[in-house]
Order: C-alpha cells, then structure tokens, then sequence
C-alpha cells in the first residue's frame, strides 16, 4: 500500500480529503498543526508549528510515495502585511519548494500541488482559461503560486519526480470559507441583496469533486507532469447560483435587480473592487483537458453539490 502525505490536511479541502483516500485504502500521514480534535482513525499524523523554508521533512518523507501539498498562505482580509507579496512568498513559494525539494531526494515518486486560477488571471471574457494559456497572475497570493509552479516544474526537470498542478476555481462544499460562506449565511437570514440583474458568467468546483480529481490524479499515469484546469462542468451567473443555492436552502433568495453599472461604481467608491470583480466579472474555465487525458468527470451535479452544502448549513445551525 502506498504512503502519501498531506499537507494542510485538516483545512477546508484536507478534510475531505483524508477519508477519500483512506476509503480508496490508500496509507496517509497527514500535516496538521493541531493534534486535539478531528482526527481519523489509522491516518498517521505529524505536527508542525508554521509552514516554511526552514522545515526539515526527513522523518515524516520517510517511507511516502506521493504529496498532496495544500498547506498555503491564502488570501488575507485586511492584510496588514508591509509587503503582502513577501509574506505569500515565504509559504507558497519558498516552503512549497523546500518540501518539494527533500521529497525528490526522499525518493518521492509524485508531488500533487493545489495552485489557483488566479495564475491564469482574474476574469474572462470571449474564452474560457486554459491550461495552455499564457499566465496572468492578478494578485500577490496568485503570484506566489505561480512563482511556486515555475519553481515545481524546475525541480521535476532537475530530479524526475512528477509534478502535477491543478489549478481550481472557486471551491464550495459544507462549511465553505470565505465568500461562498457569507453568500449562505445571508441567504439562511434572508437578507436581501442587490444581486438579481447579475449576467456573467462563472466556473465552481464542488469539494467533492475537486478531491476526486486529486485522487485520481494521484496515481494515473497521465497526469505526470500536466497542468489541470477544473471546474463542476456547469458555470452559473451569480444571480443563479443564489436562487439555486437558496431552493437547495428552502429560503428563496431574496434578490433585488439592481443595474450591475451602479453597483460598479458603488464598489469602486468603497474600496471594493476586487468584491465587484468576483461577483459580477465572468471567469471560466475549460477543464476539458481533465477529461480527455484521465477520464476524468465530476462525480456530483451542481445541485447536488448545493443540496450537501444546503444540508451542512442547516446542520451547524442546530
């Protein structure tokens, strides 16, 4: 049975993760920086304190096969960082490449690095992204990541361990951070929200589906070396995905059909236009590469996605 090792496996998508693979009776050792609660049974754990370029690996590469690296500086609201691109830096790009580092001379055989779209860039227009396409990092946490994939790809030149990137959109699921989280939240209070006139048009990625994709990507023998673009297969405007989100719910979103030019301009003048951008600018993406090369499609529907997610909300109320 072969050993793979997870980095941040106790975030949003490790969780996930962890039974996954443990149900595909892969071996896990999992990174995680607290040791009290949410562990899995015959799941191997290590601790550490904070993620950098000072972090030896050798006890916990010792005997492991493959690396889910997930562990990352995310964004931060409110950044009070001198130097935001410097921090993301130190994680994503100088720890990311330190492990990748000592797994190549542990013997580690593949090495699976969840990147962003935010490499691609920050919105489409005529095409949807594609993995073939000329990056664009719009931001300093998507610079890192790209810096993180040149970097990757590097290594597997220099030592032959595959590299494989994925590249995932907005990623939904129970107990979704961020964004996606405080749209539900204000659907469950009914609040009513100025997003009823919204036509763009915007890829997602179940959690669900995105650790399949992981899975599988894990072990096939074409994902060596590539770059995945992926996505439920099923891009929503934020108008629908609010009134879907909101029956899966049984709370009908409440949506006022506000001219999407005036809500432009009203973020522009808050200090929100990166808000506006992810809510009315489209981003899509073309993950026809996954399915061509691995076989590869996604294992639940959008509105069963929404409904486990619904399903989730609800429970955590109680």
């Amino acid at each position: 049975m072969s050993l793979t090792l997870i980095t941040g496996a106790s975030g949003f998508i490790g969780s996930c993760l962890l039974p996954c693979l443990s149900k595909e009776e892969f071996a896990v050792r999992a990174v995680v920086r607290d040791l009290t609660d949410g562990l899995f049974k015959g799941v191997q754990y290590v601790r550490i304190d904070d993620f950098n370029s000072e972090n030896d690996w050798g006890q916990s590469l010792y005997g492991v096969d493959s690396v889910v690296h997930l562990a990352a500086r995310a964004h931060v609201l409110r950044d009070r960082a001198v130097d935001p691109l410097a921090e993301f830096r130190l994680v994503n790009v100088e720890g990311t490449l330190n492990l990748a580092r000592q797994a190549a001379l542990a013997g580690v055989r593949r090495f699976v690095f969840i990147s962003s779209i935010g490499v691609n860039g920050a919105e489409t227009f005529d095409f949807p992204y594609t993995s073939d396409d000329q990056p664009a990092p719009h931001s300093p946490y998507a610079v890192s990541k790209y810096e993180a994939e040149v970097g990757l790809k590097k290594i597997a030149c220099e030592t032959g361990m595959d590299v494989v990137i994925i590249r995932p959109p907005l990623v939904y699921g129970p107990s979704a951070p961020g964004n996606f989280g405080s749209l539900v939240s204000w659907l469950l209070r009914g609040v009513p929200l100025p997003l009823g006139a919204v036509h763009n048009m915007r890829s997602f990625i179940s959690l669900d589906n995105l650790v399949d994709l992981i899975v599988t990507c894990l072990n096939h023998p074409a994902a060596a070396n590539q770059t995945f673009l992926v996505s439920d297969g099923e891009d929503l405007s934020t108008t629908e995905l609010l009134q879907r989100m909101g029956r899966a719910l049984g709370k009908p979103a409440r949506l006022i059909p506000v001219p999407v030019g005036v809500m432009k301009v009203v973020a522009n003048l808050l200090g929100k236009g990166d808000v506006a951008q992810r809510l009315f600018g489209s981003l899509q993406v073309d993950s026809s590469k996954a399915r061509d090369l691995l076989g590869w499609k996604p294992v639940v529907t959008v509105d069963e996605a929404l409904q486990q997610t619904a399903d989730a909300f609800m429970v955590s109320r109680k």
